[in-house]
């Protein structure tokens, strides 16, 4: 991932977050119209509070991770008042990066629900200007205190790339720019080796992109503030298990 933006990107979020951050003083407040029976919608959101810190926000997704390895789910804020009390306002409290894949749909493997996170899917979690400033833009605009670069076991994307990467033959259409965008974890598995390269550089690109976030320049003195945690995360197909591999808040 780029850590150095664009200078037109730059002068475009600089320009534009007072704006953006104005327009999201709606988003951000816990208020809500009233449901169309007279009554608040506020009693059918989830019974906890939005965690404020990296840490209750990592320990709210281990929580329902867990729940969700064990089946014994909770199906918080997936009601039609849960609905209504987000739809003019949101204050999500963790950014997700994932895969495209159909089986790792974050707000299902952590048992959330509508308004509690952004969420972000590009293939292998392969990552570009457009992707960076939407994992940004929740922590820059809204105070969101926790980023999640969640890989998974057995990424076709990761597959394919290695493939294409290893045998010198572009991928068809734009597909190329993913395999371009994974070389580093590719580049990373060459040099660890072992009996899985796949796996090593499905991996290796979590741990490379969560760095890469939480060091770049926009997001690196909120890590520093200790307002923000990026986290490298890892998913099994086949226990459902979340494995935290890097970052993870204290």
């Amino acid at each position: 991932m780029d850590s150095t933006a664009h200078p037109d990107r730059r002068a475009l979020l600089a320009g534009g977050l007072a704006v953006a951050t104005v327009a999201l003083a709606g988003c951000s407040s816990t208020s809500a119209a009233p449901s169309a029976s007279g009554a608040s919608p506020t009693s059918s959101a989830s019974p906890e509070a939005r965690p404020a810190t990296p840490a209750a926000a990592f320990a709210r997704l281990v929580d329902g991770n867990k729940r969700w390895v064990s089946g014994d789910l909770h199906h918080p804020d997936r009601d039609p008042n849960r609905r209504q009390l987000v739809a003019q306002t949101q204050e999500p409290f963790g950014s997700i990066l994932a895969c495209i894949d159909s089986r790792v749909p974050p707000e299902l493997l952590f048992d959330t629900g509508l308004g509690d996170l952004y969420v972000m899917r590009t293939g292998g979690e392969a990552v570009g200007p457009v992707v960076t400033g939407s994992v940004e833009y929740g922590p820059m605009t809204s105070g969101t205190p926790l980023i999640v670069v969640l890989g998974h076991q057995r990424c076709g994307a990761i597959e394919a790339a290695y493939k294409s990467i290893r045998a010198g033959k572009p991928l068809p259409g734009s597909l190329e720019a993913i395999a371009k965008a994974l070389r580093p974890a590719y580049e990373q598995a060459v040099r660890e080796g072992g009996t899985d390269p796949v796996e090593t550089m499905a991996r290796a690109q979590v741990t490379l992109t969560a760095a890469d976030l939480r060091s770049n320049q926009d997001l690196a003195p909120l890590v520093r503030k200790g307002t923000l945690a990026v986290v490298g995360a890892y998913y099994s197909l086949d226990t459902g298990k979340v494995e935290i591999l890097a970052g993870a808040p204290s």
